[in-house]
């Protein structure tokens, strides 16, 4: 049944069955929307939104702008007053005209609303542009706030577009154009689906809403994702070590040891032969292995960040130079891994220990004085939920992490999803990266803490101070050859706060690079795909908007510039080690058991 149908007038016998007996579908879905809703295990508030006294001075704040400057205030009522009142008058007399039409002028795009009945509907229309205009309107009231901690202002602002974006008139049903076409035309069908996929969601996360972003079923860690050849030649409870069957006759002496971050998961560098940064590595010659960390229960509780080093990084070394019969390797750390290899080399040059010859950093912060966007996750009262949340569970479960991430770009990770999936009844795609996204991992307690405090919100590490193993550990330590690459909208690890790090690390020979695009796009830029371009300039002395516009931008992928800096410490050729042919046998093929532990299971 088409929309045109029923604006004719006719609902057939058939249809009108088909539609009622969806409808009788939904009470049973109800009942299974309770039940999975009264598993759900709550939360700190804290964790939920801001503490009420952020309000309360944003309230100060403003009432004491109308004390001193009431004009100002008064000004952005009558304004808005007057475009709302405005635009209502347009919209009558586009109804009194007798012609079902919006005005000339539809307003601004906004990529939510696609639909052309958004432009040409009165109705929709009108919503779209009284949205519009109220967004404008507070966001322009919180940005001329004055008299407010600086601090708070950018709470308060981060929080103030949560709730604009929340209340977009796409995320409801009575408002959404496509979502309610679709209802039409499939007799409710698509509701009850979407109703079908929000209890599926619920019910697979004990309660806990987190919209799932891609088709799970399509996708098999080790079938058809993260299947470059290799073997898992050592284990212990905090990692795999995998090492990559060589792919070229020689290779570089000295081998290279990959940490990826343990938020996620390492297969987000082999997601596919055609974007496998493992694989391109092994093709370019490289002896290469890859850590697969443990995804922890609440059992890892007590581990911290020292035990990511000693049975980690420092085990990794080892084990790698042992199979390898080099005294050195080649060290490369992604984001919060590149945190903490740099920790390591800090640990290192205090021991006088040599076994890391350079260092290449993948989007990696180690000078936290300014978290950007993750800032209002970093003041005390979120720190506090956080540590309350781990009091309670032992760890910090991945589904946090992830909601936090992705309210970040909440309407292309959360409103965009739960509208094609909720509303409009769709199956997620098959979509690789999105797979990955939603394949999180837990957090241990004390070392998220230690994270959290130390190094997130005093800075301990890039001012010197930060303790670990009996020895007080500083970023300037880190004197080894390195590369560190960063993103120009990454909204993790912001481009310049990587830049600050490097300029105060103590290695003479150092090289930083900014690359197109984000946190994972950025990094994952095959030289085939020949799409993200990135930026040189050896002068670290300049601060980083002098650096980016006296720099030269490069065409297509970094990788080959850090191949070919790489190269030149890597050492002579020797014939290709196999995985398994020293004395670390294999104990099961890439990629291993550890990658497949899914975090989802554990949260209680």
């Amino acid at each position: 049944m088409t929309t045109n149908e029923v604006a004719a007038g006719g609902i057939e016998e058939e249809d009108r069955t088909r539609l009622e007996e969806n409808l009788a579908k939904v009470e049973t879905l109800s009942q299974r929307l309770v039940s999975a809703l009264s598993k759900r295990h709550p939360t700190p508030t804290a964790l939920n939104g801001p503490e009420t006294g952020l309000y309360s001075r944003a309230a100060q704040s403003y009432m004491q702008e109308w004390m001193t400057n009431p004009s100002k205030i008064l000004e952005q009522q009558v304004t808005y007053w007057g475009r709302t009142v405005s635009h209502f008058v347009e919209a009558q007399k586009a109804l009194a005209s007798g012609k079902l039409q919006a005005p000339e002028d539809p307003g601004p795009k906004d990529r939510r609303f696609k639909n052309p009945l958004w432009d040409t509907h009165p109705y929709f229309n009108f919503v779209k542009q009284q949205y519009q205009i109220n967004v404008e309107t507070v966001q322009k009231a919180v940005d001329d706030i004055e008299g407010m901690d600086e601090l708070d202002k950018r709470r308060l602002g981060y929080f103030t577009q949560q709730i604009v974006d929340m209340f977009a008139p796409t995320n409801f049903l009575a408002t959404n154009p496509d979502a309610l076409q679709r209802a039409v035309e499939t007799d409710g069908e698509s509701l009850v689906q979407g109703l079908e996929n929000l209890v599926a969601d619920l019910e697979a996360n004990n309660g806990e809403l987190i919209v799932r972003l891609a088709d799970e079923n399509a996708f098999e860690v080790g079938n058809n994702i993260a299947t470059a050849e290799g073997e898992v030649v050592y284990r212990n409870r905090m990692m795999e070590l995998i090492q990559y069957k060589p792919t070229t006759d020689q290779v570089h002496e000295i081998p290279v040891v990959l940490f990826p971050p343990w938020i996620n998961k390492f297969y987000i560098l082999d997601l596919k032969p055609s974007n496998s940064l493992i694989r391109w590595v092994v093709d370019q010659g490289y002896t290469l292995f890859v850590v697969s960390w443990i995804n922890p229960d609440a059992s890892y509780s007590e581990t911290g960040l020292e035990d990511y080093v000693e049975d980690g990084y420092l085990t990794a070394i080892d084990t790698v130079k042992k199979i390898c019969g080099t005294k050195q390797v080649n060290a490369v750390g992604y984001c919060i891994a590149g945190t903490t290899l740099s920790l390591t080399l800090s640990l290192l040059k205090k021991r006088k220990d040599k076994s890391i010859k350079s260092a290449t950093f993948f989007t990696a912060l180690t000078d936290f004085s300014d978290t950007g966007e993750f800032t209002p996750f970093l003041t005390n009262d979120f720190a506090d939920g956080i540590e309350e949340e781990i009091s309670q569970e032992g760890l910090l479960p991945s589904f946090i992490m992830a909601r936090t991430f992705s309210f970040l770009r909440a309407n292309d990770l959360v409103y965009g999803p739960a509208i094609r999936h909720y509303m409009m009844g769709e199956t997620p795609p098959a979509f690789d990266l999105l797979y990955w996204n939603g394949d999180g991992a837990n957090l241990p307690g004390k070392m998220f803490s230690e994270y959290l405090r130390g190094l997130c919100q005093r800075n301990e590490f890039a001012e010197g101070t930060f303790e670990m193993f009996g020895e007080t550990l500083s970023v300037a330590d880190v004197d080894v050859p390195l590369m560190s690459i960063a993103t120009e909208t990454d909204h993790i690890a912001a481009a310049r706060q990587v830049y600050l790090g490097v300029q105060k690390m103590g290695s003479k020979d150092k090289q930083f690079v900014l690359g197109e695009s984000g946190h994972i796009a950025g990094i994952v830029n095959p030289p085939s795909k020949n799409k993200y371009g990135h930026y040189l300039n050896n002068d670290l002395s300049l601060d980083f908007d002098d650096w980016k516009s006296k720099g030269t931008r490069q065409d297509g992928s970094w990788w080959p510039h850090w191949e070919s800096w790489l190269r030149k410490r890597a050492g002579k050729k020797v014939p290709a080690r196999i995985p398994g042919d020293s004395d670390f046998n294999s104990l099961e093929p890439a990629p291993g058991s550890y990658v497949k532990i899914k975090a989802a299971k554990q949260i209680h």
